[in-house]
């Protein structure tokens, strides 16, 4: 697994994932040979391809190939098109997801409350409940992702929650808006790890970072774009001058159905399986090209070719996967990570109404905000892949929130509102790790169905953070929630501990096993891969 500095191809922990790639020693190179070699990506050692044949059912066997050569320049042109064909268009179903998710918060800066005759109290319960039910649904929609597709089951998805998004413009009360948040969560729970599961079809484990920032910006991008379509939705009223929020609604709820439609056509079952739909007649990739991207994908990661696109999990192999204690880092910190920023996010609106800014300005007033977070979030990726030290940057994110969260809660009662909004905004938009900490559970799962089960562990873990982090602040508490940021200032040096923490544990770890797989002879390296032909996140080095 990878946690600290550790860099280790076919590693157990890989720290690619937790923290950064460690310094190269011998062990390294040797691993790296066995891997693959050069721009070609040919494996380079007798003891090497024959241990990672995948198996016979996999959709790309009949493109992979051990002697297989192809040019670097062959390698980025291939994954430029991957990038605009696959990645561009996971972006835009992010997009759906967040305009449906977020227009909430825009409805709540209009009369929503007082029209359905309700509390920020109650406000508080059907997020709440959204993400309950969000929660419950992220293991089961994952797991039927990966037995019949995410290609066939995300357009399912994004169909079904645009139209339940949509029958939000007609809400009567409470009860309806409760029920609707419930349903919302469960099409939309499962959505974020049935995603990622569909890009590592495509992508390296190095290339992912970088894919899933431009992923969580499409999500900020939503809250942009949302905020303008707010602004001109919510000038809409009926004959008697309200009801403005149910347009807003009914008209992204159509959005979003377009979006789900169109993603029918569009996602390929797998990079040897584009023809047809939208995609045309020939597909998207020549026999060449199609040898580039599987040979490249499990070289890097040979444990994907261990399961076909459409296999189910049997129970056996998902408590497997359930137990990885070395995964239980990961799902640790995504329960407290972002718990720190979460109510100011959830209650920014409100926040800047109470401050004297009346419905539009403030919906103008939270793109600062988005900007902001794009800006953060591609640098802090930046430096965490850069540097190899993914959990300390972790921990960074987390001294910012610290002292912006410090600045709210002494800030006097009576200051000028501008100061408290660009305090605010600062938090609300401050840099995101968890791109990296996704991409993280992605690379040290070390098999398809503990990524599979991982994934869906760790976004559950977030929903978890998400319920807590939607109860901090209190009606009684309005509007500076004094109390509330005390409690976030502790959770924030909390969270902090808890990235130096795990870095420690997957440094050591990783040292441990590099110990032992240096000390055994090239023998008994091939005797430890022939006795241990499933590939775990435990298999040294």
């Amino acid at each position: 697994m990878s946690a600290g500095d550790e860099k280790t191809a076919k590693s157990s922990i890989s720290e690619k994932d937790s923290q950064g790639v460690s310094s190269q020693d011998e062990s390294d190179k040797e691993l790296q040979k066995m891997q693959y070699s050069g721009e070609g990506g040919t494996f380079d050692a007798v003891e090497g391809h024959h241990f990672y044949r995948p198996i016979d059912s996999y959709e790309g066997l009949h493109r992979w190939d051990p002697d297989f050569q192809w040019t670097e320049d062959e390698e980025k042109k291939i994954v430029r098109k991957i990038d605009l064909r696959v990645c561009t268009f996971a972006c835009v179903t992010f997009f759906a997801l967040q305009l449906d998710r977020g227009n909430i918060g825009q409805a709540l800066s209009s009369t929503l409350l007082q029209d359905l005759k309700m509390t920020s109290n109650d406000y508080n319960l059907g997020q709440t409940i959204f993400l309950v039910c969000f929660l419950l649904a992220e293991m089961p929609s994952q797991l039927l992702s990966k037995r019949i597709g995410p290609d066939r089951w995300i357009p399912i998805q994004i169909i079904a929650w645009s139209l339940v998004a949509a029958c939000q413009a007609f809400l009567k009360g409470r009860g309806s808006y409760l029920a609707l948040r419930a349903l919302l969560g469960l099409l939309e729970g499962g959505f974020i790890p049935d995603t990622i599961l569909f890009l590592s079809f495509f992508y390296k484990s190095s290339e992912l970072p970088k894919r899933l920032t431009c992923f969580w910006i499409s999500y900020t991008i939503a809250g942009i774009i949302g905020s303008f379509l707010a602004f001109g939705f919510l000038h809409i009223t009926d004959s008697k001058g309200g009801g403005s929020w149910r347009y807003l609604f009914a008209y992204e709820g159509l959005i979003t159905g377009v979006i789900g439609i169109v993603a029918v056509f569009w996602m390929p079952a797998s990079p040897v399986q584009t023809k047809g739909g939208l995609r045309g007649k020939d597909g998207w990739f020549t026999e060449h090209e199609e040898k580039i991207i599987v040979n490249r994908v499990i070289r890097d990661d040979p444990s994907k070719g261990t399961m076909h696109n459409r296999q189910a999990l049997t129970p056996k192999r998902f408590w497997e996967s359930l137990k990885d204690y070395h995964m239980w880092p990961i799902y640790l910190l995504g329960l407290i990570w972002m718990i720190p920023t979460t109510p100011s996010a959830n209650y920014l609106t409100l926040q800047l109404r109470s401050q004297g800014f009346t419905t539009f300005q403030t919906n103008l007033l939270v793109i600062p905000s988005a900007v902001v977070s794009i800006t953060t979030m591609i640098a802090i990726t930046w430096i965490a892949e850069r540097t190899n030290q993914r959990l300390l940057c972790g921990a960074s994110v987390e001294v910012w929130n610290l002292v912006l969260l410090i600045a709210l809660a002494v800030l006097p009662e009576k200051t000028m509102p501008w100061q408290r909004w660009a305090i605010l905004t600062l938090l609300v938009g401050g840099p995101s790790i968890h791109p990296v900490v996704v991409a993280l559970t992605s690379r040290n799962a070390g098999s398809v169905r503990t990524r599979t089960v991982a994934s869906a562990l760790y976004n559950m873990s977030v929903q978890i953070s998400g319920i807590a982090g939607a109860n901090v602040y209190q009606t009684k508490d309005a509007p500076y929630y004094k109390h509330g940021n005390k409690v976030l200032i502790a959770l924030s040096i909390a969270s902090g501990t808890l990235f130096v923490a795990a870095k420690f544990y997957y440094d050591w770890w990783n040292k441990r096993n590099s110990s032992k797989w240096n000390a055994m002879t090239s023998e008994q390296h091939e005797q430890y891969l022939r006795e241990n032909p499933v590939l775990t996140n435990k298999r040294y080095p």
